[in-house]
C-alpha cells in the first residue's frame, strides 16, 4: 500500500489551506502472502522487515518484489553472549521460536528483538548484505521474560519490557559487541507499597521524538515516564490506583496502544476496559466501554532540545504553544534570596487538558519564595504558520526569551510584555533553524538553513533593533549545524560533519548595533564520533585537569579551556594542549594570536543526560564555582570537584587536582545555582481528580481517566552529600575549605545537621559492624563551626532514642556539651540538651542541670525560658513526663480580685486580635504555664517539696534584685513568672524590702527608668512655686500632653487593630510624638514589662475589678473634663517656661506607668519606705500625703519610720550638695515631713500588721471615677490632712491614673502577645 498526498498548495502566506492537513489518498499496489500471522513490521531503509509466527524473517522490497531473497529462518542465525566468542554460537536450539516484538536501530545498524518464549536479543548483519549466514545475534543470559521493546537511537539504548513490570535498558559494548544492562526502570516498594501486584508486565515502552524521555505503560493500567537513564518524572499510579471519597475504586486508565506526537508534546493513547472493571460497578460507571482516544499534553525543560541552556541559572519549561519559567531578578546578585527563586522543570512534565491550571500550585515553598511558574503564552500570529515550537532560550538576566518553531523565531521581552516578530513574511518562511539559538549579551545567535539559496548559515540578530535580515550579521557555513552554545565572547557549533567550529563574537566598533562572527578555530572528531546524530551537547567550558594555581598562567584559568561533549550519555573531554611552548599574551596582538590546539578526547564519566558548568569567578566559593555538574538519570548528579592545596602551597604530586563525587538527589535536577549550593528542578504528582459533582453524568467518565497533575517547582540542597563523601575519601581538609566558603549561607546549619543525621542513620542502624565508621570524622568536622552544639542537639531531637547513645559516644557526653552552653550563654540550646539529660541521666542529674539553668535564666531575664523551666521542674519532680501541669479551670476567691478581670480579658482579646503576629509567646500558651508560686499549687501534696525548690529560687531571685536596687527588673520577674510580688514583700518588709541607702536607691531608679534628675529653672525665684496653682496647672498639662503620646506608643507598637475597635479612641485628636522619642530605650525591657497583668492570675490588685470598668467606661468624660478645665485657664509668659521645664524633667510616659504600677505594689505590701522613694522621683506631694494617711490610720513599725526619716533626711542633705533640683520639691513636702518627725517621736508600739487593712487602702486611696467628679465626696481621706491645693492636685492625680489604667492595660496585653 502507498500513500499519496495531494499536492501541497502554495499561495501566499495565512492561506487557510495551506494550514490545513493534506488530504490522503490510499490505494492498493499489490497482496503478499507470508502463509502465517505477522508479528512484527519493522521498516529498514528501502525495505520492509517482516517477522512472522512461524519463526521467519521476510526482507521485502517497497516495490513489492522479494528481489529473489529468501526468508530467513531464525534457527539458522547463530546467538552467542558477545560478538567475540567463537563465530558458530549456539542456534536458538527449538523449532516454533518466533519474535514476538522487533524495532530497528539505525545507530547500531541491527535489531533489538523479543522471542516468544520471553528472551531478547540484538540481531546485527556481520556485513551489509542481509542473509543468514552474514546475520549474527547477541543476547543477555539473565532475561527470560521480556514482552516487548523499544530503541533509543539518540542514546543507543534498548529498552526491554518485562513481565516482572520492571524494564531492562541494554547498549551495546563498543569493543565486545556484548550487550551490557545500562540501568532499570523499576518502581520500589518505597515509592509504592505493593506495586507487584498492581502493576503486572510491562505491556508498551515508547522513547519520545526528541530521544529525552520513554514512557511505560503495564497490563493493568497506569503510566510512567522515565529520563533517559532512569529518573522516575511522573507515575499515575498514585492517582490511578485510589478510592473516590465515596468510597468507590477509581479504575487505572488501561492503554491498549500509545503514540508521541510531533516534538513530544503530546502523548495520543487509545485506552481500552478490561472485563475485570465490572465487577461490583454502578451502571453510571460503565458507560464508556468502547476504547476511546485520549490526547495528553507534555511540557518540557529547553535542556532537552537545546542544551546550550545548560550555562544559565533560570528554569525554563516549553510546550508546544507556552513557556514556563520562574523569573527571578538577575542570576548575578549575590543576594540569595533572588538567585535561588530560579528554578526549573523536568525534561517533560504531564498535563490533563482538564486539569491546566493544575500546574500553577499556590503553595509556598519553605526555602525559596513562590513555587508559581510564569507562564508566557506565544504569540498567536508567529504560531499560526509556525506550531509547534522546537527551541526557546532565555537570557542570562531571565528578562528576553527567544522561540524557534518551524520556520524563522520570535523573541519576547518579559519587561515591556511584547512580542518581536519579521516584519518581512518572507524572511521568516525561508529560514530553517537547525542548531538551536542562544543569547549573547542583547543579541541572538543561531544557525540556520536559507531556503532560497541552499546555505548553511550563522546569524546574529539584535534584540532592540527591528527582526529584519537588513540588521542581520550572516556567515556562511560549510555543513549543517546541529548543535549551538555561547561560552562569553566565542560561539561553538557541532556541524553535521562531525567538526566543531569555534568562532569569536564581539560588537563591532562602527556601530553598537552590530556584531561581527569570525572563525577562530576547527576540530576535525569523525575519528572519535560514528555518527553525528549521537552528539547530545557541545559546550565550552573553562574547566581543565589543572587547576588554576598550576597553570602557567593564571589568568587562563578561566579562559576557553575544554570542549565538553555528552556523546550517546558519554561525557567527553577535550583540553587545550598546553605541552609546547607558550607564548605570552603581551607579545602578541589578541587577534592574531593562534588558539592552542585540543589534546584527543579523554572519557569522563558514563551515563550523563545534562552538564552545567559557569564561567563565573568567585574566589570564596572557588570549588563550587569551578566544579563540572552532570545529571546522571537515575543514580543521582555527579560533581567533578577541583581540589586547592591550602594558603597555595605547592599540591602533592600524587594528588589529582580534580574528584568525581557521586551523589543522589530527590528531584530532577533542571539547573543548578552554583554560589548558592542548591539544585532547582520539578515535582509532577498525580492526585485523584475526584469530580463527585459530575458523578451521574457521562462527561464524569472522561474526567477521570486522566491523571490529574501538579506541577511544582522545587530545589534541593547538596552540599552536605559533597561534604560527606570528601570526609568518606579522607579529604577533610578541602571539605573544611568547601564548608567555610559556604558558611554565610541561610541553610548552612541544616546542611550540617542533615550530614549528621544521614551518617547517624545509616550507621546507627545498620546489621553489620562497621569496619571504618563516618561518624566521628563527621562529628570532628562539625565542631569546626560555632553551630556544633545546636547542630547536634537539634539533630538528637529528630532522632529515635535509640540512636543517642551512639550519636553522643561520637559527639561527647550531653553534660559536658550542656555545661559548654552554658559557658557560651547559649540558654536555649542548653535547654533543648536538658531535655535529652533527663531521658538519658537519672532525675538528681536533670534536676541539678536544671536548676543551673533556670538560675542562669532568671538573670538573663530571659522569661520564655524561665516559665519552661518551672514547668520542667515541677515535671521532674512529681515524675511527670514532660507535659505542662493542667490549669485549673475553678480560681479560687483569694486576694486577687481585679487580675482575673485582667485574665478573662486578655483572653478575649487574644481571640479577637488576629493581626497579632503569632511569632512571639502566644496568650493561651502563658496561661497554660504554672503562674508561678502561687496559692493553688500547694494542692498536691506530692508537688508541696518541688514548689517549695521551685519557691526558695524565685525568692532568692527577688531578694537579690531588691538588694541591687534593680526595682525595673523586680517587675519584670514579677509580671512575667506570675511571682506573687506583694504576699512577698509583706514577708520580707524589714529584711530584704527596707530600703537601706535612700540616696542610692533614688539614683539607681534615675537610671534605671531614664527618669531625668530635676533642675532649678533660672527664673525660680520670683516663680509662683510655692503656691497651689502652679502644681496644678503643671500636673493638668501632663495629663492631656501625656496620655496621647502613650496610646500613639500602642498604635506605633502595630497593635493598633485592637484598640482601634474601642470607640473611645475616635475621640482623640492628633497624637504627639515629642514624648516617644524619649521613651525609645531598651525595647526589649519595655515589652517584657508591660505584660504583667496578662499572665499573672494570682496577684494582688490596684483595685477591685468594677474600679477598673468604671474607670474604662469613663474615659471618654475624664478626657474632655480635663480639657475644659484646661482650656479656661489663663497662663502667662513664665508660667508656661516652667510647664515646659517641668514637662522636661519627666521621664518616658511608659516608665512613669511602671513607676506608679511599682507604687501601687509597695502600697499594698506596705513597704512605705519604697513608697517615699518612688514618690520622691515622680515628685509628687500627694503620694506623701498618702503614706501619711497610712501611718496614722493604721499601726506601722517603728523601726521603718525611723528609717523613711533617717532616708529623708539623707535625700535632703544630697539635694543641698549635689542635686539641687529637688530643693523646691523637699521645700513642698516640708509640712509633711513634719508631720512623720512628730509620728516618729511619738514611738507608738506597732502590731502586728494586717492585711486587711492594706487590702482596702487602694480603695481608700484611689477614688473612683464617679468621685471624681465631684470634688466634694472625697472617700475617707480626711480633708483636715490636705491643703486645698492639694485636694485639687490630688483628684487631678486621680484622674490621671484612671486615664492611665485604661490604657495601660490594654498595653500589657499587647506585648504580652507581640
Amino acid at each position: 500500500m502507498t500513500t499519496r498526498g495531494s499536492p501541497q498548495v502554495k499561495g501566499t502566506p495565512h492561506f487557510k489551506e495551506e494550514q490545513c492537513a493534506p488530504a490522503l489518498n490510499l490505494e492498493m499496489r499489490k497482496i503478499l502472502d507470508l502463509q502465517a500471522p505477522i508479528m512484527s513490521l519493522q521498516s529498514v531503509l528501502e525495505d520492509l522487515l517482516v517477522a512472522t509466527s512461524d519463526g521467519l524473517l521476510h526482507l521485502i522490497h517497497w516495490e513489492g518484489m522479494t528481489n529473489g531473497r529468501k526468508a530467513i529462518n531464525l534457527c539458522t542465525v547463530p546467538f552467542s553472549v558477545d560478538l567475540q566468542s567463537s563465530r558458530a554460537g549456539s542456534f536458538l536450539g527449538f523449532e516454533d521460536v518466533h519474535i514476538r516484538d522487533m524495532e530497528y536501530c539505525a545507530t547500531l545498524d541491527g535489531f533489538a528483538v523479543v522471542f516468544n518464549d520471553g528472551k531478547v536479543g540484538f540481531i546485527t548483519p556481520v556485513s551489509s548484505r542481509f542473509t543468514a549466514e552474514q546475520l549474527h545475534g547477541v543476547w543477555p543470559q539473565d532475561v527470560v521474560d521480556g514482552t516487548c521493546v523499544a530503541v533509543n537511537n539518540k542514546y543507543r539504548l534498548m529498552a526491554f519490557g518485562c513481565a516482572s513490570g520492571s524494564v531492562q535498558v541494554y547498549t551495546i559494548d563498543n569493543t565486545t559487541g556484548a550487550m551490557l544492562l545500562s540501568h532499570k526502570l523499576e518502581l520500589t516498594a518505597k515509592q509504592y507499597p505493593d506495586i507487584w501486584n498492581k502493576t503486572g508486565a510491562v505491556k508498551l515502552v515508547r522513547w519520545s521524538p526528541d530521544n529525552s524521555v520513554v514512557i511505560v505503560t503495564w497490563e493493568y493500567g497506569g503510566l510512567s515516564l522515565w529520563s533517559v537513564f532512569g529518573a522516575q518524572l511522573i507515575c499515575t499510579l498514585g492517582g490511578d490506583f485510589a478510592y473516590r471519597s465515596d468510597g468507590t475504586k477509581k479504575d487505572p486508565l488501561k492503554i491498549n496502544s500509545m503514540s508521541w506526537g510531533a516534538e513530544g508534546y503530546h502523548l495520543w493513547v487509545i485506552s481500552g476496559f478490561g472485563s475485570q472493571n465490572t465487577e461490583n460497578e454502578s451502571d453510571s460507571k460503565s458507560i464508556v466501554k468502547q476504547p476511546s482516544i485520549l490526547l495528553f499534553q507534555f511540557l518540557k525543560s529547553a535542556l532537552t532540545v537545546n542544551p546550550c541552556m545548560s550555562n544559565q541559572e533560570q528554569v525554563l519549561l516549553q510546550g508546544e504553544d507556552r513557556l514556563y519559567l520562574n523569573c527571578g531578578e538577575a542570576s548575578q546578585t549575590q543576594n540569595p534570596r533572588s538567585t535561588s527563586a530560579h528554578s526549573d522543570h523536568k525534561p517533560s512534565q504531564e498535563k490533563s487538558p482538564f486539569a491546566d491550571g493544575s500546574l500553577e500550585s499556590q503553595s509556598l515553598s519553605t526555602l525559596l519564595g513562590h513555587r508559581h511558574w510564569h507562564v508566557v503564552q506565544i504569540s498567536s500570529t508567529y504560531l499560526e504558520s509556525n506550531w509547534p515550537i522546537r527551541f526557546s532560550a532565555i537570557d542570562k538576566l531571565g528578562q528576553n526569551i527567544a522561540v524557534v518553531g518551524k520556520f524563522g523565531f520570535a523573541h519576547y521581552s518579559l519587561l515591556t510584555k511584547k512580542w518581536k516578530l519579521f516584519g518581512n513574511i518572507t524572511q521568516e518562511q525561508n529560514m530553517i533553524v537547525t542548531g538551536g539559538l542562544a543569547w549573547w549579551n542583547d543579541f541572538i545567535v543561531l544557525a540556520c538553513y536559507n531556503i532560497s539559496d541552499h546555505q548553511e548559515e550563522l546569524r546574529v540578530y539584535l534584540r532592540t533593533s527591528n527582526l529584519d535580515n537588513a540588521f542581520a550579521h550572516v556567515t556562511k557555513a560549510q555543513a549543517e549545524t546541529l548543535l549551538l552554545s555561547v561560552f562569553r565572547d566565542m560561539v561553538i557549533v557541532f556541524r553535521a560533519d562531525c567538526s566543531i567550529c569555534l568562532y569569536s563574537i564581539e560588537r563591532k566598533s562602527d556601530g553598537p548595533n552590530t556584531a561581527g562572527i569570525q572563525v577562530l578555530q576547527e576540530v576535525s572528531m569523525s575519528r572519535y564520533i560514528p555518527h553525528p546524530f549521537l552528539v547530545v551537547s557541545v559546550t565550552l567550558t573553562s574547566v581543565s585537569t589543572e587547576n588554576g594555581i598550576t597553570l602557567k598562567m593564571p589568568q587562563q584559568a578561566r579562559d576557553a579551556e575544554s570542549i565538553m561533549l555528552n556523546l550517546a550519555g558519554q561525557l567527553i573531554m577535550m583540553q587545550r594542549d598546553r605541552s609546547g611552548p607558550q607564548i605570552r599574551e603581551k607579545d602578541s596582538n589578541t587577534n592574531q594570536r593562534k588558539l592552542l590546539p585540543f589534546c584527543p578526547p579523554v572519557v569522563l564519566a558514563q551515563s550523563v543526560e545534562n552538564v552545567w558548568t559557569t564561567c563565573r569567578a568567585n574566589k570564596q566559593k572557588r570549588h563550587l564555582l569551578e566544579a563540572l555538574w552532570l545529571s546522571c538519570g537515575g543514580s543521582g548528579m555527579k560533581v567533578w570537584l577541583p581540589l586547592f592545596p591550602r594558603d597555595h602551597r605547592k599540591p602533592h604530586s600524587f594528588l589529582s587536582q580534580r574528584i568525581m563525587l557521586p551523589f543522589h538527589i530527590n528531584i530532577y535536577p533542571l539547573a543548578v545555582l552554583f554560589e548558592d549550593a542548591l539544585v532547582l528542578g520539578a515535582v509532577n504528582d498525580t492526585v485523584l481528580y475526584d469530580s463527585l459533582y459530575t458523578r451521574n453524568s457521562a462527561r464524569e467518565q472522561l474526567e477521570v481517566l486522566f491523571p490529574f497533575c501538579v506541577v511544582e517547582r522545587t530545589s534541593q540542597i547538596y552540599l552536605h552529600h559533597i561534604l560527606r563523601q570528601l570526609l568518606v575519601r579522607n579529604l577533610g581538609e578541602q571539605a573544611l575549605l568547601l564548608a567555610q566558603s559556604c558558611a554565610a549561607l541561610p541553610y548552612f546549619p541544616h546542611v550540617l545537621e542533615l550530614m549528621l543525621h544521614e551518617v547517624l542513620e545509616e550507621e546507627a542502624t545498620s546489621r553489620e559492624p562497621i569496619p571504618d565508621p563516618l561518624l566521628p570524622t563527621v562529628a570532628k568536622f562539625i565542631t569546626e563551626f560555632p553551630l556544633f552544639l545546636q547542630t547536634v542537639v537539634h539533630c538528637a531531637r529528630k532522632t529515635e532514642y535509640a540512636l543517642w547513645n551512639y550519636l553522643f559516644a561520637a559527639v561527647g557526653n550531653p553534660k559536658d556539651l550542656f555545661e559548654e552552653c552554658l559557658m557560651a550563654q547559649d540558654l536555649d540550646t542548653a535547654a533543648s540538651y536538658l531535655i535529652i539529660l533527663q531521658n538519658m541521666e537519672v532525675p538528681a542529674v536533670s534536676r541539678q542541670h536544671a536548676t543551673l539553668l533556670f538560675n542562669t535564666a532568671l538573670e538573663q531575664s530571659k522569661w520564655d525560658l524561665c516559665r519552661h523551666m518551672i514547668r520542667f521542674l515541677k515535671a521532674i519532680g512529681s515524675g511527670e513526663s514532660e507535659t505542662p501541669p493542667s490549669t485549673p479551670t475553678a480560681q479560687e476567691p483569694s486576694s486577687s480580685g481585679g487580675f482575673e478581670f485582667f485574665r478573662n480579658r486578655s483572653i478575649s482579646l487574644s481571640q479577637s486580635a488576629e493581626n497579632v503576629p503569632a511569632s512571639k509567646f502566644s496568650l493561651q500558651k502563658t496561661l497554660s504555664m504554672p503562674s508561678g508560686p502561687s496559692g493553688k499549687r500547694w494542692s498536691k501534696d506530692s508537688d508541696c517539696a518541688e514548689n517549695m525548690y521551685i519557691d526558695m529560687m524565685l525568692w532568692r531571685h527577688a531578694r537579690r534584685l531588691l538588694e541591687e536596687v534593680r526595682l525595673k527588673d523586680l517587675g519584670c520577674f514579677a509580671a512575667q513568672l506570675g511571682f506573687e510580688l506583694i504576699s512577698w514583700l509583706c514577708k520580707e518588709r524589714t529584711r530584704a524590702a527596707r530600703v537601706d541607702n535612700f540616696v542610692l536607691a533614688l539614683k539607681r531608679l534615675h537610671k534605671d527608668f531614664l527618669w531625668p534628675l530635676p533642675i532649678i529653672p533660672a527664673s525660680s525665684l520670683s516663680s509662683p512655686f510655692k503656691n497651689g496653682k502652679y502644681r496644678t496647672v503643671g500636673e493638668q498639662l501632663l495629663t492631656s500632653q501625656s496620655a496621647d503620646p502613650f496610646l500613639n506608643l500602642e498604635i506605633d507598637a502595630g497593635i493598633s487593630n485592637v484598640q482601634r475597635s474601642r470607640s473611645w479612641l475616635g475621640n482623640i485628636g492628633p497624637t504627639h510624638h515629642e514624648i516617644d522619642t524619649a521613651s525609645s530605650h531598651g525595647p526589649q525591657m519595655q515589652d517584657a514589662f508591660l505584660s504583667p497583668l496578662s499572665n499573672k492570675g494570682d496577684e494582688c490588685s490596684i483595685g477591685s475589678a468594677t474600679d477598673l470598668t468604671e474607670s474604662s467606661s469613663m474615659v471618654d468624660g475624664d478626657w474632655t473634663m480635663v480639657d475644659e478645665n484646661f482650656s479656661t485657664l489663663s497662663l502667662t509668659q513664665s508660667d508656661l517656661e516652667h510647664i515646659s521645664m517641668e514637662l522636661a524633667s519627666k521621664g518616658p510616659h511608659k516608665s512613669q506607668v511602671q513607676l506608679r504600677y511599682l507604687l501601687h505594689i509597695f502600697m499594698e505590701a506596705g513597704c512605705l519606705d519604697w513608697c517615699v522613694v518612688i514618690g520622691l522621683i515622680l515628685r509628687e506631694s500627694s503620694i506623701i500625703n498618702q503614706i501619711l494617711v497610712i501611718i496614722q490610720s493604721s499601726e506601722v513599725d517603728g523601726e521603718m519610720l525611723q528609717n523613711i526619716k533617717t532616708g529623708l533626711h539623707a535625700v535632703d542633705r544630697w539635694a543641698s550638695t549635689d542635686c539641687p533640683g529637688y530643693k523646691p520639691f523637699l521645700n513642698i513636702i516640708k509640712p509633711q515631713l513634719q508631720k512623720l518627725s512628730e509620728i516618729t517621736e511619738e514611738q507608738v508600739q506597732p502590731e502586728a500588721f494586717q492585711p486587711i487593712t492594706v487590702g482596702k487602702t487602694p480603695e481608700q486611696t484611689t477614688p473612683r471615677a464617679e468621685e471624681n467628679r465631684s470634688s466634694s465626696s472625697q472617700g475617707s481621706i480626711p480633708q483636715g490632712e490636705v491643703g486645698g491645693s492639694s485636694l485639687v492636685s490630688r483628684k487631678e492625680e486621680d484622674t490621671m491614673r484612671a486615664e492611665e489604667e485604661e490604657p495601660f492595660q490594654d498595653g500589657t496585653y499587647d506585648c504580652s502577645v507581640s
